[in-house]
């Protein structure tokens, strides 16, 4: 995340030229464009293209006179039309890709279904991606698309910060989410605390999310969403305890294959009721709720 005035230059989309003028006409003020270039040691040649396109892009303004001025915007005010900038862009974009969207599905589509009418069952069943980013762009995803309910299985839900905004997303949504961790008892002194950093961050940030916690050692780990008895939805997400493999050497299997989806439901059914207590909140040492304790 930008810390400091200078990053803003390099979220505006601009060229060295263009960001080096913009930031001396924020240090000069109004100045002539002879001048700037000499300030900044950009080509005269190149100086009138550089202010043209910062004017067009509304950081810039030009006054009328001989010779012509140049001054920057206010600086809220440059913030401000970049993020309209940016707006402008993505609608502009959505509108060009609807316009061929048709065209594009019409192609490709039949394509596509031939090639899953050869998949093998395996293929059907899941497909793999590699545990860090591409595995939490999933799990982010899964928050997202979620209807009805979202189902975690986890350690001590360690990635929470990569997925904290489509947390919020589903919550918003009035989607339900229930969290079912290991007990701190069976984690190590660092997963333990960062356990309780966590289930604390929940308890204040999303108070609607239920939190349990199991002394079983969990076979796998993952999120599903959705999950149907009846086999007409649910997604997931989920990869097996190898606690001797690094992360960036393991993989996680994607499924949105609703049996698939149902069996896991029902095994997080089962622990969920009878195999875990709630979770305290705000534990000390990492403790559960004293009254269930002992369930």
């Amino acid at each position: 995340m930008p810390e400091s005035a200078e990053d803003l230059f390099s979220l505006l989309d601009l060229t060295e030229y263009e960001a080096d003028a913009l930031e001396e006409l924020l240090l000069l003020g109004r100045t002539t464009a002879p001048d700037l270039a000499e300030a900044t040691g950009i080509p005269k040649a190149r100086i009138y293209g550089v202010l043209d396109a910062l004017s067009e892009a509304g950081y810039v303004k030009m006054i009328p006179g001989r010779p012509k001025r140049y001054e920057p915007h206010e600086p809220a005010a440059i913030a401000e039309r970049a993020v309209e900038n940016r707006r402008h862009a993505y609608e502009q974009f959505r509108e060009d890709v609807e316009a061929v969207e048709d065209a594009f599905v019409d192609e490709y589509a039949p394509v596509r279904d031939r090639g899953v009418d050869e998949l093998s069952p395996t293929e059907d069943l899941f497909h793999v991606v590699d545990v860090g980013e591409p595995s939490e762009r999933e799990t982010r995803r899964l928050f997202r698309e979620a209807d009805e309910g979202v189902y975690v299985l986890s350690k001590s839900f360690g990635y929470i910060d990569a997925v904290q905004p489509a947390i919020r997303d589903a919550v918003d949504r009035g989607v339900a989410v229930d969290v079912l961790l290991l007990h701190p008892d069976a984690l190590s002194p660092e997963n333990r605390r960062r356990q309780a950093e966590i289930r604390e961050l929940l308890a204040e940030e999303f108070p609607s999310v239920t939190v349990r916690v199991s002394d079983r050692v969990l076979p796998w780990r993952g999120t599903f969403i959705d999950p149907s008895l009846s086999y007409e939805s649910g997604q997931g997400l989920l990869m097996v305890e190898q606690e001797e493999v690094p992360n960036h050497h393991r993989q996680a299997a994607v499924t949105e294959n609703p049996a698939f989806v149902a069996g896991m439901w029902q095994y997080f059914d089962l622990l969920w009721r009878h195999e875990s207590v709630p979770a305290d909140p705000h534990p000390e040492g990492g403790g559960v709720s004293g009254h269930d304790a002992g369930e």
